[in-house]
């Protein structure tokens, strides 16, 4: 499906695929799209809605600037996914059950960490040194840490909100083990940090925005090449983690089922960061909030809501897209409205199969706060491929 929607308006276009976009994230694109380094235009993807600062499902290339809301306060957020040797016959309800319960038990959620480190100390010490580098430029960025061991305690866990993990069947019956996390609160702590002195850039300079959050850094300022470094770390802790989690879920795994192998190569992809590419005759800094990269060939991750598909795709290389792809379903309403419209009986209803937490706690993760997977998918085919169709199994939620 190609471009459904093109903002005119602006001081570059805004390209959008999908018909399913509010005006408040068309007000916020607009916005976007009307700041001085924007390169080329604003790619929207079809899973596109309202977020802090820029707009979640938006891709953002900029010359000589980067915009630290864009990349968000989850710096590195992402997906990891792979597929195992064991099929749907190895997985009857009651090792459903022992599975979902092990990994609630190993994988600490929410606000949760892990109270002893050690096990994991190995997987967080190459992050050290990177870490204090920056804390010495940065004092002030202590504060925002707390306790410096806590973001050790912290990998190889899950956090909050739309976070999962999830043991899927794939169209042959095969079993995937998927898992959706980031940063986590260093991770955030540095998004916060570095967002705050941006805005501080722009009074000090007496640069106007249409709105603070879209405050940004300019190569050779201050405090660029920080950020960067800072945006890195970050993102390499939060692929770190992911892999983390994912040894945990499979040592889980080992524990209530049969023999297995890993049988592909993990698929692992960020949806919130910042990159350097070439894109429409120019180096820039793309911005991918809530989008994927989708360059020709790339593998990648598009998860649907709990008791939705999820897909695993290659990307075509759509230049207009900034070679980029949506990241999953997105939202439809916000939590409070969906906490206000929905109950706990709606959520059994939309989560039967699913071994699942299913209890008020988890209502703003119901699926039809989201939009229609098959849809956003549709509203993307020149963007990706479907290599497999998953349906999850077991969800433990963040």
């Amino acid at each position: 499906m190609p471009i459904r929607q093109t903002l005119t308006h602006t001081r570059v276009p805004v390209q959008i695929w999908t018909d399913e976009v509010d005006d408040l994230s068309k007000q916020q694109l607009a916005q976007t799209a009307s700041l001085p380094f924007i390169h080329h235009h604003v790619a929207a993807m079809p899973d596109v809605h309202f977020g802090k600062g820029a707009t979640i499902g938006s891709v953002i290339a900029t010359h000589q600037a980067i915009i630290p809301a864009a990349v968000g306060v989850d710096i590195g957020c992402g997906m990891v996914a792979a597929r195992l040797s064991l099929t749907a016959n190895d997985l009857d309800e009651v090792a459903l059950k022992k599975i979902f319960n092990q990994i609630s038990r190993d994988v600490p959620v929410g606000r949760t960490q892990h109270s002893d480190s050690r096990a994991l100390e190995g997987a967080a010490q190459p992050f050290a040194a990177g870490l204090e580098a920056l804390l010495q430029r940065h004092p002030k960025l202590l504060k925002s840490l707390g306790k410096m061991s806590k973001w050790v305690d912290q990998m190889g866990t899950l956090g909050g909100g739309n976070h999962f993990i999830e043991v899927c069947l794939d169209e042959a019956q095969q079993v995937w083990v998927m898992l959706h996390s980031g940063s986590r609160g260093v991770g955030s702590a540095i998004a916060e940090y570095f967002i705050a002195l941006a805005r501080r850039d722009m009074e000090r300079h007496m640069i106007q925005l249409p709105d603070a959050d879209l405050a940004y850094f300019q190569e050779g300022s201050e405090h660029f090449a920080d950020y960067v470094q800072a945006v890195q770390w970050a993102q390499d802790y939060a692929m770190a983690n992911r892999q983390a989690m994912l040894d945990l879920v499979l040592a889980a795994l080992a524990r209530h089922l049969p023999p297995f192998t890993v049988t592909t190569e993990a698929v692992n992809c960020h949806h919130n960061y910042v990159a350097r590419e070439h894109h429409f005759g120019a180096d820039v800094w793309v911005t991918r909030k809530g989008a994927i990269r989708a360059g020709e060939g790339d593998l990648g991750i598009v998860p649907g809501s709990m008791g939705a598909s999820s897909f695993i795709v290659r990307g075509k290389g759509c230049a207009d897209s900034f070679c980029s792809s949506a990241h999953g379903a997105g939202r439809r309403m916000s939590r409070t409205a969906a906490f206000r419209n929905y109950t706990e009986a709606d959520l059994v209803a939309q989560t039967q199969g699913v071994v699942c937490r299913k209890d008020k706690g988890v209502v703003d993760e119901i699926p039809s706060a989201y939009k229609n997977i098959d849809t956003v998918m549709a509203n993307q085919s020149d963007l990706t491929e479907t290599l497999h169709r998953l349906r999850q199994v077991v969800c433990i939620k963040g």
